[in-house]
């Protein structure tokens, strides 16, 4: 059994109580009668000519946050049905589960990579499942819908639904009081001409009464800076603050992509971003030149180096790490300061 984890170590592999790599990717934070799970994409098969995307939605507990007990597959996939959207060569991203406190259901969406981006969702009466499908192929509003964020009301219950609409802006959406849809009324923000600058993988959270979403560029899995954004309402309008890294000069966000941020329940202002770095191996001022071909118009691009463009075609995402960082607040502006090591004990 490995020795217990006592801080969290940005960057570096994650092991969970058993000593196997954790597999959470895309991932987000659940807090369920004193105890954590964490849940994200298993990608312990995703190796470089496997043909699978994913190995199922993984779920993990713990009661520090540092140490991590595999509860399993809480959404197996389909290897059988090349037809079902769980078949490990479709590409399921970002899980996201919330708690529907008036019908004590989990809801849980999964984004479906295609020709047409679309949202498979599912309902379980406890967050280790079973899960079972209730709504496939849905197009929200009718549109691509890409990374996302779900979010519930504290008070109201209310839920909400921020994707972005591939390549063109970011879409705020009612959803339904079931939470399995969305009811039709909606807000568009941060129109951008075209990738990388185009948002994606918002994150949301809240800060009294200040809303707030961690969105980044759009380049695969190459990372990319990011952007936080600040409203009084959660249809905005929002105000554009700018890179939340201010200590990282490659414009690569430390080399990673935030999925979610979760707020410590018992401390009084804790807010951690939780982080994928999906190419741990690339160094990032590799990925910052690279970064530059993606942005320069059609015309005048270059090709990136070879080897890195063979493994964006088919990245390694078994290897993947985690990149979980507080968030500094001055005054009403959220940053990221790099740590190599961190505790929640310093923490009021």
């Amino acid at each position: 059994m490995p020795d217990l984890h006592t801080r969290f170590r940005p960057g570096r592999p994650w092991l969970d109580t058993k000593g196997e790599r954790i597999q959470a990717h895309g991932g987000s934070i659940l807090y369920v009668d004193g105890t954590f799970y964490w849940y994200g994409e298993n990608k312990e098969r995703t190796t470089p000519g496997s043909g699978i995307w994913h190995w199922g939605i993984r779920l993990y507990a713990s009661r520090d946050l540092y140490n991590w007990e595999d509860r399993g597959l809480i959404i197996p996939p389909e290897p059988d049905d090349p037809a079902s959207p769980l078949h490990p060569a479709r590409q399921v991203d970002r899980p996201h589960i919330i708690h529907d406190r008036r019908s004590g259901r989990f809801v849980c969406w999964l984004k479906i990579m295609g020709a047409f981006q679309e949202s498979t969702v599912l309902v379980a009466d406890a967050v280790d499942g079973p899960y079972r499908i209730v709504r496939t192929g849905l197009r929200p509003l009718g549109m691509s819908a890409g990374d996302f964020d779900l979010v519930v009301d504290p008070h109201d219950g209310k839920g909400y639904y921020y994707f972005e609409r591939v390549h063109s802006e970011l879409i705020c959406a009612d959803l339904t009081a079931d939470h399995t849809d969305v009811s039709g009324h909606y807000s568009t923000h941060f129109p951008r001409p075209h990738p990388p600058y185009v948002r994606e993988a918002p994150a949301y959270f809240r800060r009294g009464a200040k809303h707030y979403l961690f969105t980044s560029g759009t380049s695969g899995y190459l990372p990319n800076p990011s952007e936080v954004a600040v409203a009084d309402t959660y249809h905005g309008p929002w105000t554009v603050l700018g890179d939340p890294h201010p200590g990282d000069a490659t414009g690569t966000s430390y080399r990673s992509q935030i999925s979610s941020v979760f707020k410590h329940p018992h401390k009084k202002d804790l807010y951690i971003a939780l982080a994928d770095r999906w190419l741990p191996d690339v160094p990032a001022e590799v990925s910052a030149k690279a970064l530059e071909h993606i942005a320069a118009p059609t015309e005048g691009r270059a090709p990136a180096e070879a080897e890195l463009r063979r493994s964006l075609m088919d990245p390694d995402t078994s290897r993947a790490d985690y990149v979980w960082l507080p968030v500094r607040f001055d005054g009403d502006l959220p940053y990221l300061d790099w740590h190599d090591e961190w505790r929640i004990e310093d923490f009021d």
